[in-house]
């Protein structure tokens, strides 16, 4: 087994354990609280499957570094990181929606090399390591054949402060009467999942944070979308890319 192959193989061991465990804990009580903004929420289960995934991998690899959502920060020696966001659309975790998921990546040298997505409610397992392409519960998955950009359905996200919210509905504005639809589904990881294995056609969001996308965008990635994780992270089927990409070059403008 190569050792991307192995960081796929825990990341994916831990992320389902712990997402279990987050739903099963969901259904107890938990307090909640507030950080960047009244609409950024975290909870106590948060902390605490950030807690319990960091303890796990450092079980397994004690000298690699760790980057969480919700604090942890551990530089390492090895040149590998693991990239946390223990529960990536926490306002539908509050709210009971689906739509949030344990989200585990690895890089070496800020390369993405391995990553496992899992969705608590409905049981699905997204993984990837580079070069080996993406599964969900073990099953090799690949994103739609969509080729029209007219009849592509798009899921997007919107930030916790006002401002920058403001300015998604401009380009909101430009992005929904070219394509069929809108949707907001959660959290970006997911969203980056639902595109790799083609249940929407693309998605875009600005501003999301390391752990939100690492995972997610390389899953999408070795499914077969076109992919970019910057600023403005996006990932589209390959028949509808060069569309998408000028589209929202023009949303953005």
């Amino acid at each position: 087994m190569t050792n991307n192959e192995e960081f796929r193989s825990i990341a994916s061991e831990i992320a389902e354990s712990v997402g279990r465990q987050v739903a099963e804990r969901r259904r107890g009580g938990f307090d909640w609280s507030t950080k960047s903004s009244t609409s950024d929420v975290v909870t106590e289960i948060d902390t605490w499957a950030e807690e319990e995934i960091v303890r796990r991998i450092t079980d397994q690899r004690p000298n690699d570094g760790l980057i969480g959502e919700e604090g942890t920060s551990t530089a390492g020696t090895t040149g590998v990181v693991w990239v946390i966001d223990p529960i990536d659309g926490t306002t539908n975790f509050l709210y009971d929606i689906p739509g949030y998921g344990i989200s585990i990546a690895v890089q070496v040298d800020a390369t993405t090399v391995a990553g496992a997505v899992f969705d608590p409610v409905r049981l699905e397992l997204f993984s990837a390591s580079i070069g080996q392409g993406a599964t969900r519960n073990g099953e090799r998955i690949s994103v739609s054949a969509a080729a029209e950009l007219s009849t592509a359905l798009i899921v997007t996200g919107f930030s916790y402060q006002a401002e920058r919210r403001r300015e998604q509905a401009v380009v909101l504005e430009t992005v929904l009467p070219s394509v069929r639809d809108i949707r907001r589904l959660g959290g970006a990881a997911l969203d980056l999942c639902a595109v790799a294995c083609g249940r929407v056609d693309a998605s875009y969001e600005r501003g999301l944070s390391r752990w939100d996308s690492a995972a997610g965008a390389l899953i999408a990635q070795e499914a077969g979308a076109i992919v970019d994780d910057g600023d403005l992270t996006w990932a589209s089927a390959p028949g509808i890319a060069d569309a998408f990409h000028s589209l929202l070059g023009e949303a953005n403008a």
